[in-house]
């Protein structure tokens, strides 16, 4: 009895120390599990807990250092104390108690402060951030004036440590492109699959300008916008683009989604707009993707060279081309096919198809153009804006403009020449 009233306190220590490990434990599971989704419900309407863990989230080192920081002195100290109570057992009830001490105190905080905790906060994140976000806040602005210290030493042992460490891929891009041309597909389901591996690769391959939808090919709106301003046509994206208020109008700043809206308001549509990303034309498709990840942005507006806005890419036009059995931009804005065959080595293109897609399809080889597409290629070929009616040789084909539609649209018929007849 004198040997428990000696050891309480140690023991009721020990237990608050192991609280707060879980809380710690807890907190990082929790807010680090929050979708991107959720973050933006929880900054727009949330709660204010819910508003501060957003905020907690808005610079994830300093946070996830801070965390680990308090959690690593809580788990020291409380091992000293476990040494410290293990050597008074040691001395008044032997070796035998003394590690059997020792053994469930670390059973302990392995159950209650890390496995426990953690489960829970992966189950219900948005739960405990809630509650956990303001005295998280308050702990990691104590450590606030240690922040560049820590950060230092985690750069110089960075530089120090491993000064050329480079991680390392377990599989490249060429690995995974021959694994997928090699495996044998036997049902519809296998070749759908092989398909969808095989456009997910191409994704880095692929240019954005390749697949954006043109500016000619998407309307903006200077706010404030109302549903009136549509004239009741729906826009081909899905999305209503919106400009900066005292901007450009060829300058997209963010994008209302109409399309999963449940009920669209008659004014101020413009309020319901999220963010929206930008890349370079010469971005790859995987780029614009991975911005639309970091951003939580679900459309990234294309900018050329002089930072004009040539074209949009929507989430909406990538998940198409990776589960579309044969993907094609002109099919995705046109809803046709882009080649159209009329007979032998005779064929319909849409003006929007890229050179790419036509030489692989034909299995012929292009003249090179700074074009990438049928259409500006053929605008750089007859170094003017193309003209419904005109005809020429480009490269292996008789060429002869079918139709000009409207914002642009064209539709060339392609005849393949005789080889005499070929012109570079």
């Amino acid at each position: 009895m004198d040997m428990l009233q000696e050891l309480a306190p140690w023991l009721t220590a020990m237990g608050v120390l192991i609280a707060f490990s879980g809380f710690f434990s807890a907190s990082e599971a929790a807010l680090f599990s929050l979708r991107w989704q959720d973050q933006r419900e929880m900054r727009e309407s949330g709660t204010r807990g819910e508003r501060w863990a957003v905020a907690l989230l808005s610079d994830p080192e300093r946070l996830l250092s801070a965390v680990l920081f308090w959690n690593l002195l809580v788990n020291m100290l409380y091992f000293s104390m476990v040494s410290i109570v293990g050597l008074k057992l040691e001395q008044k009830q032997g070796a035998v108690a003394a590690t059997g001490f020792s053994t469930a105190a670390m059973l302990s905080i392995i159950f209650l402060s890390e496995m426990l905790p953690k489960s829970v906060a992966v189950l219900k994140p948005r739960l405990l951030a809630r509650w956990q976000a303001m005295p998280l806040a308050g702990v990691v602005w104590m450590i606030g004036p240690m922040m560049p210290v820590l950060r230092m030493v985690n750069l110089l042992s960075r530089r120090l440590v491993w000064p050329r460490f480079q991680p390392e891929p377990q599989l490249e891009a060429d690995d995974l492109e021959r694994a997928v041309e090699r495996s044998h597909m036997a049902d519809e389901v296998a070749r759908t699959e092989h398909a969808a591996l095989r456009n997910i690769l191409l994704l880095s391959d692929v240019r954005v300008d390749e697949w954006m939808r043109p500016r000619a090919q998407f309307r903006a709106f200077r706010p404030p916008v109302r549903l009136s301003d549509l004239e009741g046509e729906r826009t081909p994206s899905g999305y209503l683009l919106v400009t900066e208020p005292d901007g450009d109008e060829d300058d997209i700043a963010a994008a209302v989604p109409l399309a999963v809206m449940a009920e669209i308001p008659k004014g101020a549509l413009d309020r319901y707009a999220v963010p929206v990303s930008y890349v370079p034309w010469c971005a790859t498709v995987a780029d614009a993707l991975q911005q639309m990840q970091d951003h939580h942005s679900p459309v990234v507006a294309v900018v050329n060279e002089y930072g004009e806005t040539i074209g949009i890419l929507t989430q909406e036009d990538v998940l198409e081309t990776m589960f579309t059995y044969s993907p094609s931009r002109s099919k995705l804005l046109l809803d046709k096919n882009p080649i159209h065959p009329l007979g032998p080595d005779h064929w319909l293109v849409a003006g929007v198809t890229s050179l790419r897609r036509l030489s692989q399809l034909l299995r012929l080889e292009l003249p090179p153009s700074r074009s990438v597409t049928v259409a500006g290629a053929l605008q750089d070929h007859l170094q003017r804006l193309v003209r419904e009616g005109d005809e020429g040789q480009w490269g292996p084909f008789e060429f002869r403009v079918a139709e000009i539609a409207h914002r642009g649209h064209l539709v060339v018929e392609l005849r393949l020449a005789s080889p005499g007849e070929e012109q570079p």
